[in-house]
């Protein structure tokens, strides 16, 4: 295969198909969702044969648990992923909308209309929902999208592929409009992120080299994250057991997810309140516990000879800066809410933190001070997805701030143009 000549006319058809997106209505869009989701739940077990093969390959490869976790399509991910696609048709489409009308002293009208971006070009590595998830948004937000998965999961992306192809001809859409790459070859993506003819941005969903490169090499602008290095900071004046019940979800529900916490703050206050009965939930979690001094000294004073978590690890400089998506947690004790900002803000990702508090006042200002695409008050950093916050589903996470920021779903699949009204105005 001639790998430029290959993307090159994915490109084109992606171009194509995108004219054709762009001014599909509303309801052709949602009866391609409900189609691509009747199509799911009726070849389940094939989906899932085929995902068998993947897991398989993949545990013969020596791939650790949490990337052969990602690749999984369970019974579970399977519903998860037709409740999302039903869950993008009933939200509201935005293309197409005009706001901010206004006249002007001349007699014209100025506003803006919501439109698609066009053609979406997506890496991602070992989780098939991502070709979902993709799909539906791109599909409701009307553009053309060519997804690029890992050669890991290119046994449930074709299958996947072929039932979202047959949901788009069952509403008159281009087959086009959602293409999977159908080869292995690292060089697909060199191309694709250089393609800027056809492809108007690139969302990356993946690992720190695969962002690093496309960082290095695109020419395509870029929605992403590079790292998830999210926190929890108990404030003093914290509920005990909200803090218990915040702090395990957030770090033990899922290890390798990038909304999981990375580092635990704790004010001095309230450090021996909650630090015990943390590291003894931790640790019969098998969570390894990373600490500074004062971390330390709490735990070893506090629990005398049956100190929960021991061995304990001396924390570093490096791990105040590092994402584990593993049973490892770094903890540090602050002085307050002041110091608890400061480090965040130094070492963090700019993905999502969370204070747990009774104060208001304090809470305002973690949420107005915490430079986070995501910042949250007595909740887990687990519910930073946009599933969760009702998007329907997300087609990734961005920590920068242009053109999105945070979980990206519909409307950050879009742009805005200006629009004018007239009446034969012209400019004197």
């Amino acid at each position: 295969m001639n790998i430029d000549d290959y993307m090159s006319g994915v490109g084109r058809k992606a171009r194509q198909a995108s004219r054709a997106m762009a001014r599909a209505t509303t309801a052709a869009k949602n009866d391609a969702l409900e189609s691509i989701a009747r199509a799911i739940e009726r070849e389940a077990a094939a989906l899932k044969e085929a995902n068998a093969r993947d897991v398989a390959s993949a545990r013969e490869k020596g791939l650790d648990a949490a990337f052969v976790d990602r690749l999984t399509l369970s019974d579970k991910a399977l519903s998860t992923m037709v409740e999302g696609l039903r869950q993008v048709a009933a939200l509201p489409d935005p293309i197409g909308e005009i706001d901010g009308l206004k006249y002007r002293p001349s007699g014209i009208q100025v506003g803006r209309m919501r439109v698609p971006l066009g053609v979406v070009g997506i890496i991602y590595e070992s989780r098939p929902n991502v070709t979902i998830d993709a799909a539906a948004l791109c599909l409701k937000s009307g553009n053309a999208t060519i997804l690029r998965g890992g050669s890991e999961a290119l046994a449930s992306n074709t299958a996947l592929a072929a039932l979202i192809g047959e949901g788009l001809a069952a509403a008159g859409l281009p087959r086009d409009a959602v293409q999977v790459v159908e080869t292995a070859d690292r060089a697909a993506v060199g191309k694709l992120i250089t393609m800027t003819e056809y492809v108007d941005v690139i969302v990356p969903r993946g690992g720190k080299s695969l962002i690093a490169r496309l960082i290095e090499e695109a020419r395509v602008p870029m929605i992403k994250h590079l790292d998830g290095i999210c926190h929890v900071y108990v404030d003093d004046r914290a509920d005990v057991a909200k803090a218990l019940a915040v702090c395990d979800n957030a770090k033990t529900q899922r290890y390798g997810t990038c909304n999981t916490m990375e580092t635990l703050l704790v004010g001095r206050g309230i450090a021996r309140a909650v630090l015990p009965p943390l590291a003894r939930l931790y640790r019969d979690k098998g969570v390894e516990l990373r600490v500074d001094a004062a971390s330390r000294a709490v735990l070893e004073t506090a629990c005398g000879g049956d100190t929960p978590a021991l061995p304990l690890v001396d924390a570093t400089e490096e791990d105040w800066r590092t994402e584990y998506l593993a049973p490892i947690l770094s903890i540090k004790v602050v002085d307050g809410i002041d110091a608890a900002i400061e480090h965040i803000n130094t070492y963090g990702s700019a993905h999502t933190d969370a204070i747990v508090t009774e104060d208001h006042d304090r809470a305002m200002r973690f949420l107005r001070e915490v430079d986070s695409a995501s910042v949250m008050v007595n909740a887990s950093t687990r519910f930073a997805d946009g599933f969760e916050y009702g998007l329907g589903a997300e087609i990734g996470i961005s920590n920068d701030k242009l053109h999105a920021r945070g979980p990206v779903g519909l409307e950050g699949l879009t742009s805005l143009k200006y629009v004018v009204l007239g009446h034969g105005e012209g400019r004197q």
